[in-house]
């Protein structure tokens, strides 16, 4: 345990020198290329595009009248094309823990929004992995309290979690969407998991990701997982590709979806391939499941499909689902996939029986239409099809 430690101290201090020296004179070996829409770089100091390290372009999943979340945000560039995106409505956090990089955005956000005509932008300092503590108010606490010895720690874990309870960084439920660029891989393997965990909690219901990132095709040995170089080179602390999706999986995650691929690699050690990806996914899954007679048909073209809650679709075959299912398979990213079958005659939500959705069932189509259906019309009638 402590040699992991140890090892995580070193390639926590890596990514900090090495981004702050990112932050004074430009590495080309930190970024991909990528193509920003360039409409939106025009009102951005070149200090700020100079020093953009990363390897997606997130931001073009952003919807107007969002409010953003940008993990490791750097010198801002992606805070600042979402804030044209966004709107005066909308607002967007960045949220980084370098110093330096924090000083280029912060200075650069009065240009940015004297030019765009709103401020909408704000910035804060604190570890993507813990999104409650607000590293600026601690050092304001630690100013009047500081730590003299061991004595004095309970006081400061106290004030940590005060903090995180009475005045979260990034409250509970939100954001409408989180996005990253390339830095999710600089977290310490150990705390990978609650990072995940974190982008979860401060989502609102129904809130997305798009996380562009490096991933790997293989498991990265733990030799070169030591290595700081590779790991502050946005390397060797790379997710496992499939691993990326089952960790998103694992936490509540659905609609997860591998949105960009690309197909050469960024960087290639011992064999093993690392690229820039762009993930996307949906929070929402929560909730009681309960029976309206609703129904969907998968329309193919594969001969029968299973979602995140093991829901199996078979092509052309009407499925029972329950309401919050029916919301979720009928809603993106899959509505272009299913028919939606409503029932002829609304349930009201008090009337409502639990629905087991431990099963796949089909739905018989008199179950949505009801039993004592029995009309019958010409072809023509009501603006028909002939």
């Amino acid at each position: 345990m402590g040699r992991i430690r140890h090892q995580a101290l070193d390639t926590e201090e890596a990514v900090r020198e090495r981004y702050t020296a990112a932050a004074r004179e430009r590495e080309a070996e930190l970024c991909c290329p990528v193509d920003y829409d360039p409409q939106y770089l025009k009102v951005i100091p070149e200090e700020v595009i100079e020093r953009d390290y990363g390897c997606g372009d997130p931001s073009r999943y952003v919807r107007e009248g969002d409010s953003v979340l940008d993990l490791g945000s750097g010198g801002g560039k992606i805070c600042f094309i979402a804030s044209q995106l966004v709107g005066s409505k909308g607002v967007v956090i960045g949220v980084d823990t370098n110093d330096e990089m924090l000083e280029l955005a912060r200075r650069s956000a009065p240009v940015v929004a004297e030019r765009v005509g709103y401020a909408n932008v704000h910035f804060r300092r604190g570890q993507i992995q813990d999104l409650a503590l607000d590293l600026d108010q601690l050092d304001d606490w630690l100013a009047s309290h500081p730590v003299r010895d061991v004595g004095d720690l309970p006081g400061l874990e106290e004030e940590k979690d005060r903090l995180r309870r009475h005045q979260p960084m990034v409250p509970d439920e939100s954001v409408d969407i989180v996005v990253s660029n390339c830095v999710l891989n600089l977290v310490p393997g150990s705390d990978k998991s609650k990072l995940i965990q974190e982008i979860f909690r401060v989502l609102k219901r129904g809130g997305r990701i798009a996380i562009s990132d490096i991933v790997s095709d293989e498991e990265v040995p733990e030799e070169l997982r030591a290595d700081p170089a590779l790991w502050s080179g946005c390397v060797s602390g790379a997710f496992q590709e499939k691993k990326l999706l089952e960790a998103l999986e694992a936490v509540g995650f659905y609609g997860i979806a591998i949105d960009q691929w690309q197909q050469a690699p960024f960087a290639v050690a011992e064999g093993i391939e690392f690229r820039s990806v762009t993930i996307t996914a949906v929070k929402g899954k929560e909730g009681p499941c309960l029976d309206g007679n609703r129904a969907v048909i998968y329309r193919g073209p594969w001969k029968r499909v299973e979602d995140d809650d093991g829901h199996v679709l078979e092509r052309g075959e009407r499925v029972a689902v329950c309401d919050k299912t029916y919301r979720i398979l009928t809603g993106e990213p899959y509505a272009s996939q299913v028919v939606a079958i409503e029932p002829r005659v609304p349930i009201p939500e008090e009337e409502r029986a639990p629905f087991d959705c431990a099963r796949t069932a089909p739905r018989h189509p008199r179950e949505s239409k009801g039993d004592d259906y029995q009309e019958t019309r010409e072809s023509c009638d009501n603006g028909g099809c002939c």
